[in-house]
């Protein structure tokens, strides 16, 4: 697929909302699989006779825009072998990478880590989407039903939830109490399998999420099950070092395949014809069963430590890729044993005189990816075009895999293939510019995951009102008419400022004074020396609350008694229990979940939620 860098300038953003200059951003990877498709779209159409015919590509720089796509050449599956590396996703709180699924449209990648979250990466240009905590601890599995509607996944505490494509959770079953380690669904998607460390699977009703079989008869811990794509055909594969083949009907164990010498890691049909069957284990061996035959046809060797994983090609039957503990991932040809130099070649049991008794042939890799990892690769997952291998790694890493374009030589010589001194020296791996460039990388993840992620900001500290009082401010905030809490100024009441209490309202005095001349009255209160009379209607109603006196009144004008004490100033509230009379209101420290602005992880909108608060503001009529 062709890869196109964007390089992000310094551009002036004049919106009126957040204009101003963007810093520059590091090249990114993107690759674009557009071109390749119409191409094959105009090419496999009927050519009548004398219409010319497409060249094949050639080894040239030239031949990328004439480049298909896998599915265009089911007879060519070495061309569909992933031995370059796009680019390298990863989380900004960096998690083990148990599990990695594409989208059923394939626009982007889902990715389970140890914290129980989901990451969405965009499926073109690698980038952070948004992340969500899905379940409380580790998922162990997840996969898309076959109608693309629906999606299950499995944790540490045997717990399954339901989630729809816009990864709203409908729906969580507790399926077991021990971690659940596979789970599949069947040709018709009207029921599922689990296999858990309990030792046993389990089969569910989709819709009902209730329990409707439970198969025993492994020995040890279940690893992992797979449903066969078109008939009622269960695998699994336990820590006893036994595969077991399962009729989901009676829950009867039909045949049990040896063959293994170590715990079983992954078992799974061939999606496309569903005749072979691939296992892994820890005894460093990949094996390939014949249902037909119901026998091992191909021992897969190479690699030096356990096989973690394994999967199918979507279109090449033959093509199967396994990841080790070694960190490194190994491209298979079932029709091409590769043999090493020095190494007698095994002839396929079909060849022989003898079918059921020959034994199986030893496949070594067509392509090694001998340090594609730095940690074990616990998933690997093929895009549905077949052009775009990833992997999840318990290095925290998750990569992206493609097909090198014609012409291209040096991406067998780097890092992942030779590792980093080797492919330093031999020029393809700068060290220094090499962990600048990741460094960038991971700079951009973390840029980018932090504009996906969902800000719940709360009101600023500086301008914040009180809910439900209009214009009235927190403490420490400066009102519209200038008056300022500060410490050791007195406001303009003439009492001194509190830095946690705004200046308390003034108070109107009765209208008159007993025992004095109401024009004198009246020309003091001209002045500007007394607070205004109370309004009509207060007169026999007894005194209000004793007044707060300007600063240049002048008690020996008065007669002595005729006004209180002044009343005390309360003092300021406690850091612990905010303001009285107003609760949760905290005072501005930083503590406490009211300050400033937090930014927290939120799930995906739910459409049906948000389809029912357009219907309370009247913008949608509900269903009849």
């Amino acid at each position: 697929m062709d890869r196109h860098n964007w390089d992000q300038q310094n551009t002036y953003r004049g919106d009126g909302h957040d204009g101003g200059y963007q810093r520059k951003t590091s090249k990114r990877a993107v690759t674009d699989y557009g071109l390749s498709m119409v191409q094959w779209m105009r090419n496999r159409q009927p050519r009548y006779k004398g219409a010319p015919k497409v060249e094949l590509e050639r080894p040239s720089a030239s031949y990328i825009a004439d480049m298909t796509p896998p599915a265009a050449k089911p007879h060519s599956p070495a061309d569909a072998i992933p031995a370059k590396h796009l680019h390298s996703s990863l989380n900004k709180a960096r998690h083990a990478i148990n599990v990695v699924r594409w989208t059923p449209e394939g626009r982007r990648l889902l990715t389970g880590s140890y914290s129980g979250e989901f990451t969405l990466w965009n499926g073109t240009a690698f980038n952070f989407e948004t992340i969500m905590q899905a379940h409380d601890v580790a998922i162990r599995s997840a996969t898309y039903s076959h109608n693309e509607d629906w999606l299950l996944s499995a944790c540490n505490d045997g717990v399954i939830k339901y989630w729809q494509p816009n990864f709203n959770n409908v729906k969580a079953i507790q399926a077991h109490h021990d971690p659940i380690r596979g789970i599949s669904f069947s040709p018709n998607d009207t029921k599922f399998v689990t296999a858990s460390d309990d030792a046993t699977l389990k089969i569910f009703d989709f819709s009902g999420g209730v329990e409707e079989s439970t198969l025993t008869g492994h020995g040890w811990d279940a690893k992992s099950v797979d449903w066969h794509p078109t008939k009622g055909l269960l695998v699994s594969g336990s820590k006893d070092h036994q595969v077991k083949l399962w009729d989901p009907r009676t829950g009867r164990c039909l045949t049990t395949l040896h063959g293994h010498k170590n715990t079983l890691t992954k078992t799974l049909f061939e999606p496309t014809r569903g005749q072979l069957l691939a296992t892994s284990a820890r005894d460093q061996v990949a094996r390939v069963f014949d249902l037909r035959m119901m026998r091992d046809i191909c021992l897969l060797k190479g690699h030096e430590k356990e096989v973690s994983t394994l999967t199918w090609h979507p279109f090449h039957t033959c093509l199967l890729s396994t990841g080790g503990n070694d960190g490194s991932i190994f491209h298979y040809l079932l029709n091409e044993p590769n043999t090493p130099a020095n190494t007698t070649t095994s002839i396929p049991p079909y060849d022989s005189a003898d079918p059921k008794n020959a034994p199986a042939q030893t496949v070594y890799p067509a392509h090694r990816l001998q340090h594609a990892h730095d940690a074990p690769v616990w998933s690997l997952d093929w895009h549905p075009l077949g052009h775009i291998l990833a992997s999840g790694s318990n290095d925290r890493v998750t990569r992206f895999w493609t097909r090198a374009r014609p012409g291209e030589t040096d991406c067998f010589n780097d890092r992942w293939h030779i590792g980093e001194a080797a492919a330093e020296m031999q020029g393809t791996w700068d060290k220094r510019n090499g962990k600048r460039s990741m460094r960038e990388e991971e700079e951009a993840e973390m840029e980018d995951e932090a504009d996906g992620l969902v800000d719940q900001t709360m009101p600023s500290k500086h301008q914040a009102n009180l809910p439900g009082l209009p214009g009235l401010t927190l403490p420490n905030a400066a009102s519209n008419d200038g008056i300022r809490s500060g410490a050791g100024q007195p406001n303009q009441n003439g009492l001194p400022a509190s830095n946690n209490l705004p200046p308390p309202p003034l108070l109107p005095l009765p209208g008159g004074i007993p025992g004095m001349d109401p024009a004198k009255f009246a020309e003091l209160l001209a002045s500007g020396k007394l607070p205004p009379p109370p309004p009509p209607g207060m007169h026999g109603q007894g005194f209000p609350p004793p007044p707060i006196l300007p600063p240049n009144f002048d008690f020996t004008k008065f007669p002595p008694g005729l006004f209180p004490p002044p009343l005390p100033i309360p003092p300021p509230p406690s850091q612990e229990t905010g303001m009285g009379g107003l609760p949760g209101l905290n005072d501005n420290s930083g503590g406490g979940g009211g300050a400033g602005s937090v930014r927290r992880r939120g799930p995906l909108p739910s459409q049906q939620e948000s389809l029912k608060m357009e219907q309370q503001r009247g913008k949608y009529r509900a269903p009849r």
